[in-house]
């Protein structure tokens, strides 16, 4: 019997999709090439990195934070055994959920690699060599993304190592090496720092995290550079050799200049990720792309009828969160409703400590469109639960527009930073202004007043700075 949807890849994008698909009261089924489902995130991304970044956050609290509160603890040691255990167990506990909600959905979920034969046909490869065929009125390409490779580099997931690689080492390298100032390499680089690694980051650009706004970005490379992580911005890397004690890695100045060598014990690559339609057959079926990601229109659908995609495949930040949201738009789509996506209001969060995270307009991007706003600063130094929590590091930022108020873009440095931020996502889903969060009672104490007192300041009436 043919199923009302095929969806390919059971990341955030596609079992997100899949679900809501069912709960609107179709036959789906879903063709994940990894042997649980989840895909990069649960498997082998989000929620892995997570595990060991919350242990090793631990791991240097133990270590360097109880004394100041009064408590006195032996100096630590690190179980890195167990630590990779917590990982395991975490990436299973999320993994063996998804699989359970397919089940509690009556969701066909078939384990292969997919191909898309004909419009409403997918061919499935089992381990085995053997293959079926899916019929279904829709498809949905949600195949997500793999990591970049570094031009002449050979990923060995040993010395020379990608994010996956990094969540899998057997003992934190004396040194350290990463490619890359962004999301992936700042996290990774943060648990190893914290379990002994000396981190050093090679970044082509002159700042880290592109895309954050410039002031935080600022105030997070010196707060890393406090903790021991060291930077050389501003420079490529040409050439890596693997030596018997590790790599020799190349750098030269991205103006130009001496070309100088690096020493590590680990090579981590995090310049990225780039979508994953190896395989699926788009072009033979006449589906287009555009520097390697899929093309859609307004409503998901690719250049061939019935064939959608979404989540890291299409265009927009690969976030999980984004993809989740465009499976629940797409869905609702083929059957008929109204599914919608607002990309102005999707966070992006770091989970480094301070955490740091963002939701709409930078002042860099403000500032290229001739935008008139107005900012609003409060930092966590006047906040009186940082205080007693010693997480005073950072601040949380308002720009609102400055003729109609309305919240345009929020960020935050700080502990919690990621969790504060969903504050601004439902004032600015609403299209609200900062004095409406600013006249909106909030308790005390609470992180989540210097929220409150970031959006007073736009119009300069922060109470306790």
């Amino acid at each position: 019997m043919p199923h009302d949807l095929v969806v390919i890849g059971s990341g955030p994008a596609g079992y997100v999709c899949a679900i809501r698909t069912a709960q609107l009261g179709m036959k789906v089924a879903v063709v994940e090439k990894m042997k649980t489902f989840g895909g990069t995130c649960l498997n082998i991304g989000c929620i892995p990195s997570k595990a060991l970044l919350y242990a090793s956050e631990m791991f240097e609290e133990a270590g360097h934070g109880m004394a100041p509160l009064g408590i006195l603890v032996e100096k630590p040691k690190v179980d890195l055994v167990g630590m990779m255990k917590h990982k395991t167990d975490t990436v299973a506990a999320n993994v063996n959920g998804v699989a359970f909600l397919f089940r509690k959905n009556k969701i066909d979920a078939v384990i292969g690699t997919a191909r898309i034969a004909a419009p409403g046909k997918v061919e499935v490869k089992a381990e085995n060599g053997t293959a079926t065929t899916l019929e279904a009125k829709a498809i949905v390409i949600a195949t997500g993304s793999d990591v970049a490779r570094l031009p002449g580099v050979e990923i060995d997931e040993e010395t020379i190592v990608s994010s996956t690689g990094a969540l899998e080492l057997k003992r934190a390298p004396a040194k350290l090496l990463i490619v890359g100032a962004g999301i992936i390499g700042l996290e990774l680089g943060s648990v190893w720092r914290r379990l002994g690694s000396d981190v050093v980051v090679v970044e082509f650009l002159d700042r880290i995290l592109p895309g954050v706004d410039g002031e935080v970005a600022k105030l997070a490379q010196r707060l890393f550079q406090r903790q021991g992580i060291a930077f050389h911005l501003g420079h490529r890397v040409s050439k890596v050799d693997k030596t018997n004690a590790g790599a020799q890695v190349t750098i030269e100045p991205a103006a130009g200049g001496e070309a100088r060598t690096l020493g590590a014990d680990v090579v981590l690559v995090a310049i990225g990720r780039r979508p994953y339609t190896d395989g699926l057959g788009l072009e033979g079926i006449g589906i287009a792309t555009e520097r390697g990601r899929v093309v859609i229109d307004e409503r998901f659908e690719t250049s061939v009828p019935g064939i959608y995609a979404i989540g890291d495949v299409v265009r927009g930040p690969m976030l999980a969160h984004k993809g989740e949201e465009e499976g629940v738009a797409v869905a609702e789509i083929i059957a008929g409703q109204h599914g919608h996506v607002n990309y102005d209001v999707i966070p992006n969060v770091v989970y480094t400590m301070p955490e740091i995270a963002g939701i709409g307009k930078t002042e860099e991007e403000l500032t290229a469109a001739g935008t008139s706003y107005k900012v609003g600063k409060f930092p966590f130094t006047a906040n009186g639960r940082a205080r007693a929590m010693r997480h005073t590091d950072g601040f949380v930022k308002f720009l609102a527009d400055a003729a109609s108020d309305r919240v345009l873009g929020a960020h935050i440095i700080g502990f919690a930073a990621g969790e504060l931020i969903q504050e601004a996502a439902v004032l600015m889903e609403f299209g609200g202004s900062s004095e409406d969060l600013a006249r909106t009672c909030h308790g005390h104490p609470t992180l989540s007043e210097a929220v409150k007192e970031a959006a007073l300041a736009v119009a300069g009436r922060a109470i306790h700075i």
